[in-house]
């Protein structure tokens, strides 16, 4: 059952400082994001947006039944940013370093049975991560109670062994536990339902488990002309497992039918079928959420990847959320699921390495454990960016990583996102100290050319005798060679390592039309994820558009505060899709109408010096108050041979599109900007953007009309400012005031402005482009009205249902 209720929260405090005083705890609903809640400052990081770190302490009252007396009691927690500790009745439990893993406490022998008992859980970050984080208890929490003889806590693994249309061959292994002192055998049954709830196979079998000890059954069940999961059809079924005792144990566990194979020649194939992974690198903050993990919030992110033309999400550096892995399964899409960001070598003063030797094994268990019976889960990932993989200590921890996940689960493939020119990076800077480019031979060609033309440098490097030879092991380890902006290996490994499958973990944004026409050129690349899929807090500003006027030099990796956002994804932290998105959508052959955009006019004649994850600073807009007749460039992007620009119904001329994209230099007018492509001389496609007038409205829009009381369900509402014909106007930002009333709270508001010091916790905030987004959050059956206001605006006004069951 949900344990997610009525749990309080506060800093953690020394208990000596309570003596002069005590701290106050307040009301919380789980999930919970701690730090979203603390105030930003100039003296906090950039990689964690500003934040500051901290510690966090959580309790929560509830009520054992005395009849539960005898029986196993487990508390789950899905995630616990970090360093996890779990006391209950101030008797200590357990505790998790990992801020990313399950874990379950034990918490029966502590308990008061008939009576109130209380549980304490600290959390604590500090300069342990290279992103944003969030605090506290971020995910779901679950209190399971089982007999004495029952299925083990995700003690069901459904795997396919073989099929063909007319049946399938189903194994269903379970792990039944036994607490009692005496042998004990009891009646395990499994039914397997199709999507509609027809029965379409059954088994049953006796299992006999010794005293304090387990059993593992396996039974073999056929399920007659299947339906198989891919992305274009997600069918699932649904496996019950049924033990027959005194106190029965059902467990309903979703499954997909589907088969994977790998070559190089053929590259992954997903029931027979070719398949190449257009994938999304994603973090897992939700925006104006932080990290606290909504279910809905994480299956709208899904579906908004996939209408992006995504299909496949990279979870970046961590392991997937369980509700994003449903949502994947759900809908369709590919997972690579990742361990670590770091092994035995760390990126920051106090992260996970600390850690790491201790409990990288029960961590990668934990993984697996919630990965197995997902279909949309591919490949798992061992690492990223490891700073010691070109080292024989490296390539002994990737060994032993990879053949761990084998161990626990040889039914998909094991990749690491490897950064070869991270990898060799110290051996780079001695042969520089050194002085010894001159007798480097060919590598020494890769660090001059690198110094004077950085992009043609890093290829240089990546094709090294240096990377082959000191990445060769740790690639070999792998079903598939991970690769980090290392394209420039692509066809080289194709001859030096004909056995070797490439995936593109990690990319540049603006390298997508050479990478892709790579990935359809070889078999042997399976596809590309770009960095990223979305928007996220921290690592604020690599991806912001920055620009030199003249000699001054205004170029930096990260942005300073209040800069909040990377600035960085095809999808903004509100769920928006930027050009970038229906660019790559076109280089991806899913769009055949062209796409046109605008440079602010405000930075016309500067010189661009963003960093590569940046792309350029237009949108979609063609209003521009204060820039009438001034020189603007216009980007517009197609599938065609020819892009033709007209404003106002005049022609600019037609521009040949090379690597699916053009640019028109013309003077700001109000009116229609129209774009349109040819192939040859028929016209392909348009795409049209119109001026907005006065924005003297305010519109409010609900994603659905109906939700649910329970579950983690939320109603996403956009507020956009637009004109009387409805168009956004992205010139006339202004505030907007919340009042949230009914059966629900606003749980967040904010928009997509990159560099802001306002908070996502407050009802007032500054629209961004014409944009914002509220969400909200249900307390119960009913209704919930929200009403949005803005200065020189008429008053918005949306109802949401809140309806139990659904």
């Amino acid at each position: 059952m949900s344990f997610n209720d009525s749990w309080e929260c506060r800093p953690k405090v020394n208990l000596f400082a309570e003596v002069s005083g005590t701290t106050p705890y307040r009301p919380v609903s789980l999930p919970h994001d701690a730090m979203l809640g603390r105030q930003r400052t100039p003296d906090g990081e950039s990689a964690g947006a500003y934040f500051p770190g901290g510690a966090y302490e959580y309790r929560k009252t509830f009520q054992v039944a005395a009849e539960d007396e005898g029986k196993r009691i487990l508390l789950e927690f899905e995630g616990v940013y970090r360093d996890a500790m779990v006391y209950v009745n101030d008797a200590y439990v357990t505790q998790r370093p990992y801020g990313y893993s399950q874990f379950r406490a034990d918490i029966g022998p502590h308990l008061r049975y008939g009576e109130s008992n209380q549980i304490r859980v600290e959390a604590r970050t500090h300069q342990d991560s290279r992103w944003y984080t969030g605090a506290g208890i971020y995910r779901d929490t679950w209190l399971l109670v089982g007999g004495p003889v029952r299925i083990a806590p995700e003690g069901v693994r459904v795997t396919t062994l073989e099929y063909d249309e007319e049946r399938a061959v189903v194994e269903v292994a379970v792990r039944v536990e036994n607490d009692e002192p005496v042998l004990r055998t009891v009646r395990l049954g499994v039914e397997i339902a199709g999507a509609d709830g027809s029965v379409e196979a059954t088994g049953s079998a006796p299992v006999t488990v010794e005293p304090g000890s387990h059993a593992i059954t396996r039974q073999r069940l056929y399920v007659r002309a299947p339906n198989l999961w891919s992305p274009a059809r997600p069918a699932l079924y649904t496996a019950t497992v049924t033990v027959d005792d005194d106190d029965r144990d059902t467990e309903h566990t979703t499954f997909g039918i589907r088969v994977l194979n790998l070559d190089p020649t053929n590259g992954l194939r997903l029931n027979g079928n070719p398949v190449k992974l257009r994938g999304a690198c994603v973090h897992h903050d939700n925006g104006p959420l932080g990290t606290a993990t909504y279910a809905r919030a994480e299956e709208r992110r899904v579906e908004l990847l996939k209408d992006a033309g995504f299909n496949a999400v990279r979870m970046s550096h961590h392991p997937m959320s369980k509700a994003m892995l449903r949502a994947c399964d759900r809908l369709g899409m590919f997972v690579v699921d990742e361990t670590f960001d770091m092994w035995t070598s760390g990126k920051t003063s106090f992260d996970y390495s600390l850690h790491f030797a201790e409990w990288w094994e029960r961590d990668l268990e934990a993984m697996v454990a919630k990965d197995y019976n997902h279909p949309s889960v591919i490949m798992y990932s061992i690492g990223n960016e490891i700073p010691e993989i070109a080292t024989p200590s490296g390539a002994v921890w990737g060994r032993r990583l990879a053949e761990k996940i084998r161990a626990l689960d040889p039914t998909r493939y094991v990749t690491n996102g490897i950064n070869t020119l991270l990898a060799v990076m110290a051996d780079l800077a001695a042969m520089e100290q050194n002085q010894d480019v001159q007798q480097a031979g060919e590598d020494s060609t890769g660090i001059n050319t690198f110094m004077a033309d950085p992009a043609a440098g890093v290829d240089a490097i990546n094709t090294s005798e240096l990377v082959t030879r000191k990445t060769e092991e740790s690639f070999a380890l792998l079903d598939v060679a991970g690769m980090n902006y290392a394209e420039a290996r692509y066809d080289f490994d194709r001859k030096l390592f004909p056995d070797r499958v490439i995936l593109g973990t990690e990319t540049l944004p603006s390298h997508i039309h050479r990478i892709w026409s790579l990935v359809k050129e070889h078999g042997h690349v399976i596809g590309d994820f770009t960095w990223t899929g979305w928007d996220y807090l921290g690592e604020a500003g690599i991806g912001r558009p920055q620009y030199r006027a003249g000699d001054e030099s205004q170029e930096s990796f990260m942005a300073a505060y209040p800069h909040l956002t990377a600035d960085c994804g095809d999808i903004d932290i509100i769920g928006l899709r930027r050009p970038a998105s229906y660019y790559r959508e076109i280089v991806f052959g899913l769009r055949t109408h062209p796409y046109v955009a605008v440079r602010r006019p405000q930075h016309h004649g500067k010189t661009y010096t963003g960093t590569p994850w940046a792309w350029s600073d237009a949108i979609s807009s063609w209003t521009w108050p204060g820039f009438e007749d001034a020189p603007v460039t216009v980007e517009v992007y197609g599938a065609g041979d020819e892009a033709e620009l007209f404003v106002n119904g005049r022609s600019q001329g037609r521009r040949r599109l090379e690597s699916f994209r053009t640019e028109f230099e013309v003077f700001y007018s109000a009116g229609d900007l129209l774009a349109v492509t040819y192939r040859g001389d028929v016209e392909s496609g348009r795409h049209t953007v119109r001026t907005a007038g006065a924005p003297d409205r305010l519109r409010a829009e609900s994603d659905r009309a109906v939700i649910a009381a329970t579950g983690g369900d939320l109603a996403f509402v956009s507020l956009t400012l637009t004109d009387a014909n409805g168009i956004c106007h992205p010139g006339a930002d202004r505030p907007v005031h919340l009042d949230v009333t009914g059966d629900g709270v606003l749980e967040a508001f904010g928009s997509a402005r990159p560099s802001t010091d306002e908070r996502f916790d407050a009802p007032d905030h500054q629209t961004y482009e014409g944009r914002a987004l509220a969400i909200l959050r249900p307390t119960g059956p009913g209704e919930i009205c929200l009403q949005a206001s803005a200065p020189n605006c008429t008053t918005a006004m949306v109802k949401v249902a809140v309806k139990e069951g659904l």
